[in-house]
């Protein structure tokens, strides 16, 4: 008699914890992905979902072997925020366990994690949910997770965890892959495999426009490691970590994944590791100072045969936990008279539903940060004219929203002076060309785009700005990468590069 087909839990968890920006309620998640049950089914189902792309690799690649009876449990995922409300992510834990016992007996557990969450009181929620799940199903049932590279990786989650896959891409357009290879793993110990690990947790912060994977010091450290594999190394993840996390967990990890050896597990991940330390003095944030950015703006949207200029807003990126609102480019761009500049995407969910109200063509004061509280976000008004309207709804179509259903709220374009901003009502980075398209901007004709964003805004708009021709801008903000401005609290210490003279090594 054939053997009935095993019956997989999923779940997803993802957020990642500015430890210094406000807490994410439940609206933060909603206005993301909130899909439980059949409504997760159903979204699953859908060519454009809006769960997290992770799991829809992991589903799709579990499709294309043998049969298989997925039992969807709840997706929460919210991007990044500051640290979820406790009584939230008790809420979400106990959906998740209570889902998960409904479905009982499972044959396995996929999760797709963050890595890099913090609540209000749980320093470690991604830990505490693995260790929930692994005390329900038992220590023989395979638990296997995604992990975003920014993850800060706690001994728990290693230890609960029989596989932690993280991404290898920065921009993360990975992500469908690595679920395809969580799903791989999951085979394999339905087959019989039981894998080990091994960890290696480096003293190390690096600031984050140092972490992009097409060249430099990640992209050395990930082929480095990429190098072991083996027919007993099966994953090696080399995890840079989420600086801002502010947390005792913060720190670069290294997990590695054999299909039998723990030795061998643990050697790998001391060698990479040891690779990687060797080199963190190339792990160092360059930024063009304001005045500069200003002048080059200038120089590509006045001057005949200059190439277009991308000016990244690293320091306000709603993708890292900025509030995605600050106006520093924006004054002292509209301060110097520049023209043809295009600036998004404001989070201003006040001034959007003005610009709805008063509709196209309305001229109106613009007042940036009515509602807002952080000191980084003061306000700035000016003269506007509303130029387009939408309702912020779009399918992206490269980077990290490709194919993906992505919810910017009520939006608009306010033309002011020579500039043009689009504002929305939901906090997203700019990294999704549909996002400017849907309210008639042609990137074709743009001079200089402003993005607020850290880095995945490369693989939404390389096609118009190559490497060269983005400066990565030296204003204040929740994201910034000068580390030394960061008012650390729970950080551990010491720690590179705050404590640049410290002496380290695996097993220490």
């Amino acid at each position: 008699m054939a053997a009935a087909p095993p019956r997989i839990a999923l779940a997803a968890f993802m957020l990642e914890s500015n430890g210094h920006a406000p807490p994410a309620g439940r609206a933060e998640f909603e206005a993301s992905c909130w899909l439980e049950g059949a409504a997760l089914a159903a979204d699953l189902a859908r060519p454009a979902p809006r769960a997290p792309t992770a799991l829809t690799g992991f589903i799709r690649a579990m499709d294309g072997g043998r049969a298989w009876r997925p039992l969807p449990l709840l997706a929460a995922a919210a991007g990044a925020a500051g640290p979820v409300e406790q009584e939230l992510f008790d809420d979400i834990l106990a959906r998740i366990e209570d889902g998960l016992r409904a479905a009982m007996p499972v044959d396995g557990v996929f999760l797709s994690l963050h890595g890099a969450a913090t609540a209000t009181v749980d320093v470690d929620p991604d830990g505490l949910l693995l260790a929930r799940v692994r005390a329900i199903v038992g220590p023989d049932v395979p638990v296997v997770a995604t992990l975003d590279l920014h993850a800060n990786v706690s001994r728990t989650m290693v230890d609960q965890a029989d596989v932690l896959v993280g991404f290898r891409t920065n921009p993360h357009v990975d992500m469908a892959e690595r679920g395809a290879e969580a799903a791989a793993a999951m085979r394999a110990m339905l087959g019989g495999m039981r894998p080990r690990a091994g960890f290696a947790k480096l003293p190390m912060i690096p600031p984050a426009t140092s972490q992009n994977t097409d060249d430099g010091p990640y992209a050395d450290a990930i082929a480095f490691g990429q190098r072991f594999l083996d027919h007993e190394v099966m994953n090696v993840s080399v995890i840079s970590g989420f600086s801002l996390g502010d947390t005792p967990k913060n720190g670069l990890s290294v997990i590695v994944t054999a299909r039998t050896d723990a030795e061998r597990a643990q050697a790998v991940a001391d060698d990479v590791a040891r690779f990687v330390w060797s080199s963190r003095g190339r792990w160092v944030a360059s930024l063009t100072p304001l005045a500069e950015a200003v002048r080059r703006a200038r120089e590509a949207t006045e001057e005949p045969g200059s190439r277009p200029l991308l000016l990244a807003d690293v320091a306000d990126n709603p993708g890292g936990g900025g509030r995605g609102n600050t106006v520093w480019i924006l004054e002292a761009l509209h301060k110097a008279g520049i023209s043809g500049a295009v600036l998004g995407m404001f989070y201003d969910p006040e001034l959007a539903a003005e610009a709805h109200l008063l509709g196209p063509g309305a001229r109106f004061s613009a007042l940036f940060n009515r509602a807002e509280t952080h000191t980084h976000s003061h306000p700035f008004e000016a003269e506007a004219r509303v130029l387009a309207l939408s309702d912020g709804r779009i399918t992206g179509r490269r980077g990290i929203y490709a194919g993906r259903e992505v919810d910017l709220g009520p939006s608009a374009l306010l033309g002011i002076g020579g500039l043009r901003v689009a504002v929305a009502s939901n906090r997203r980075q700019l990294c999704e060309p549909a996002m400017l398209e849907a309210l008639g901007i042609d990137l074709a004709t743009v001079r200089c785009l402003v993005v607020k964003s850290r880095g995945h805004f490369r693989a939404g708009f390389d096609e118009r700005f190559p490497a060269d021709r983005i400066l990565e801008v030296d204003v204040p903000g929740l994201t910034t990468v000068v580390l030394a401005r960061v008012p650390w609290r729970q950080v551990p210490r010491p720690i590179w590069p705050l404590d640049p003279d410290m002496a380290w090594a695996p097993g220490r």
